[in-house]
């Protein structure tokens, strides 16, 4: 039995079902097109591309390292990794 794969940001379970996500390190549109993706709950998705540029996503946070390293992004990461592992909810 396969185990379900470990979203890097909120540690938690990608249940199959559950919405999920490749997010590109580097955006496509700032020479991303072909680089190294990280699969991710949807919510962390949709939260990083609402907290951060295109741009600043290239300059400075291409990393999963860097993404977590983000004030903003780690108190969401934290607080959302204490959700159930099937936990959807909205982004604001």
């Amino acid at each position: 039995m396969a185990q379900d794969p470990i979203c890097p940001l909120c540690l938690r379970p990608i249940l199959p079902g559950v919405p999920q996500s490749r997010h590109h390190l580097v955006p496509k549109l700032r020479g991303g097109k072909g680089g190294e993706t990280v699969l991710l709950n949807h919510v962390c998705h949709k939260t990083i591309h609402k907290t951060l540029s295109e741009t600043e996503l290239a300059r400075n946070y291409a990393t999963v390292e860097a993404l977590r390293a983000h004030p903003d992004l780690r108190r969401f990461f934290d607080w959302v990794g204490k959700r159930p592992p099937g936990w959807t909810g909205k982004v604001r």
